[in-house]
């Protein structure tokens, strides 16, 4: 199925008000996960709706809360979510975070008790956006064994960073060497096998097999060096942030407890640095000099982090988002139980 992002978004809105969620709420929820589509992170888009629409059901989400602030201390902040939606809290948490670093020169916010908020890009952008400096981190449900482990203790915890100044540089990674929603995309796409550094059985042994994947183990990152990083993120979320850590963690897949989710927010004013417009230009010219290198064999040119998802982002605009018939169905199965019509 082939839609045009203005008819996803609105179609996924209309789910999530028909759901009882807020018109405020449900259109940033909408705005995040069509934008990871628009980006081809599908694994970060409109799959997840159905998983979403089925907690705030069910009960496992408190989509009226805003979540509270516990602390604010200089430019620091501790925010507790209330279970609230994670798209919802982190806005306005990018919002503290920006506040703190215009009064500042830096601001931090973590928030604890909190949901799914979608990819981190999208709010590394927020803040990016408002001439800073961004910086994004959450832990997430345990799936993924530490070093010389076979039990599972770390999310894909990811680490996202955006720099101001459009489209010139944007990471946003796992910890893992993919992400679970890329595997779940693939058994939405129906292929039976996935590439053999993605995910490990359930004794930690690599497998090629989606379904066994599934129920088995992420691959970190780099072996022991993303098992660091993924706890480098725990500590800055889960700790710091006085949160859930590890194993106490639920999941958008995990039904009848609230995910409680850590999410950390950094915010840095550039202009404390230098003037904005000054940033910006040596932003580019360091892309530039990273984009002279040769080309390896076998490669037409040298990438930077964002820069495949900005080209996306064009096509898609343009030629529409194409969602696979797994995901779709599932949409379908929500619109139907909502009694929501499907987009034309």
């Amino acid at each position: 199925m082939t839609l045009s992002s203005d008819s996803l978004t609105a179609f996924a809105y209309k789910l999530l008000t028909t759901a009882k969620v807020s018109h405020a709420k449900a259109e940033i929820v909408a705005q995040s996960l069509v934008a990871a589509n628009l980006r081809r992170v599908d694994s970060h888009g409109l799959q997840l709706l159905p998983f979403y629409i089925d907690l705030i059901l069910m009960g496992n989400i408190d989509i009226q809360t805003d979540g509270r602030v516990v602390s604010e201390s200089g430019g620091c902040m501790i925010y507790d979510a209330q279970n609230g939606i994670g798209q919802w809290i982190s806005s306005l948490c990018c919002e503290h975070a920006v506040r703190l670093a215009r009064a500042h020169g830096l601001g931090v916010v973590v928030a604890r008790e909190s949901n799914h908020f979608g990819a981190a890009a999208f709010w590394a952008q927020r803040m990016s956006s408002a001439g800073m400096l961004g910086i994004v981190m959450c832990n997430a449900s345990p799936l993924v064994a530490p070093w010389q482990g076979k039990d599972p203790r770390f999310g894909t915890n990811p680490i996202c960073m955006s720099v101001p100044g459009a489209d010139t540089w944007l990471l946003d990674m796992a910890t893992t060497t993919v992400a679970l929603g890329k595997i779940l995309n693939a058994q939405f796409h129906g292929r039976t096998t996935i590439p053999a550094d993605w995910a490990m059985d359930s004794e930690g042994v690599p497998t090629t097999d989606t379904q066994t994947a599934l129920s088995g183990l992420l691959m970190p990152l780099g072996g022991y060096k993303g098992s660091g990083l993924a706890m480098m993120v725990e500590i800055l979320c889960g700790v710091l942030g006085g949160g859930a850590m590890c194993t106490e963690l639920g999941g958008i897949r995990v039904q009848g407890q609230p995910m409680r989710t850590s999410q950390f927010f950094l915010a840095i004013d550039v202009t404390r640095f230098m003037p904005l417009d000054l940033f910006e230009a040596r932003m580019r010219t360091l892309v530039e000099m990273v984009k002279s290198s040769k080309n390896a064999k076998g490669f037409d040119e040298v990438l930077v982090a964002g820069e495949p998802e900005w080209r996306a982002e064009e096509d898609r605009r343009r030629e529409g988002i194409t969602l696979s018939e797994g995901v779709w169905q599932n949409l379908v199965a929500s619109a139907e139980r909502l009694g929501v019509e499907l987009p034309g």
